[in-house]
């Protein structure tokens, strides 16, 4: 036991590095997502141990559609097994793990969506842990869309422009989500940039980040509990902790 240390209630990873992890291994793309999917069921098994209430997960990006059809396939077919799988995991339902989407349902495959309306289904009555999938997800773009949401409801003298305030917009863009701000955002396969991730949620709180060399396939628990440090160390002298953990 080392010390006590603040513990964040919202962790945001940036999942990175999947593809040069399966690229320095010799195979090819979707060794690496499989590999990476591997990863993050640990990860969410450490979140739990150490206290953290909700993490996200950043799997898929709008940008992300551009690339090939071939990869486009292996991981939406990667999703839809995944999401099958929390369905009936026992884990999920021990643990009272509700799981969420965040990002443009529009662009979601039709057959992918369906799947994952089952999962959340499946957990929406569970609060003691939040899972959330940041899939299709542009931060820039769901402030446009919380944007446009606003302005339609102007149009119908839903609300008045004095009404028009942070959190209004906060409101718009959470929607039903459980989606609490950021503490911790932590992105691995040493790039240093937090690529449009949860903007509204994450910047606007001033929240920690915490940049990390391994590929994600690589990511361990040592490497969590470093950028927890991170955390703690930004945490102001005084500040009361919701809860502690002893590393």
């Amino acid at each position: 036991m080392k010390s006590v240390t603040h513990v964040p209630d919202h962790i945001a990873i940036i999942q990175d590095g999947n593809r040069r992890y399966a690229k320095n291994q010799g195979q090819n793309t979707s060794y690496g997502h499989k590999k990476g999917a591997q990863t993050s069921e640990e990860v969410l098994e450490w979140a739990q141990e150490i206290g953290v209430r909700n993490v996200t997960l950043y799997s898929f990006s709008t940008e992300n559609f551009n690339r090939s059809d071939e990869e486009l396939d292996d991981l939406f077919s990667l999703f839809i097994e995944k999401f099958r799988a929390l369905i009936d995991d026992q884990r999920v339902h021990k643990n009272k793990i509700c799981l969420q989407v965040v990002g443009d349902r529009s662009q979601i495959p039709e057959n992918l969506l369906t799947t994952i309306l089952e999962a959340e289904e499946a957990t929406k009555d569970y609060t003691q842990f939040h899972l959330n999938i940041a899939l299709a997800y542009g931060g820039r773009n769901e402030i446009v869309r919380a944007s446009r949401e606003i302005l339609e409801d102007l149009k119908n003298n839903k609300i008045t422009i004095d009404m028009i305030n942070t959190d209004l917009f906060t409101t718009k863009i959470r929607g039903e989500l459980h989606l609490p701000p950021v503490d911790l955002i932590i992105r691995t396969g040493n790039e240093k940039r937090t690529s449009n991730f949860l903007p509204w949620f994450a910047n606007g709180y001033k929240s920690t980040v915490y940049f990390c060399a391994p590929y994600w396939p690589l990511f361990r628990k040592i490497d969590l509990l470093r950028g927890i440090r991170v955390y703690d160390e930004r945490v102001k002298s005084g500040y009361l902790p919701k809860r502690l953990l002893r590393i």
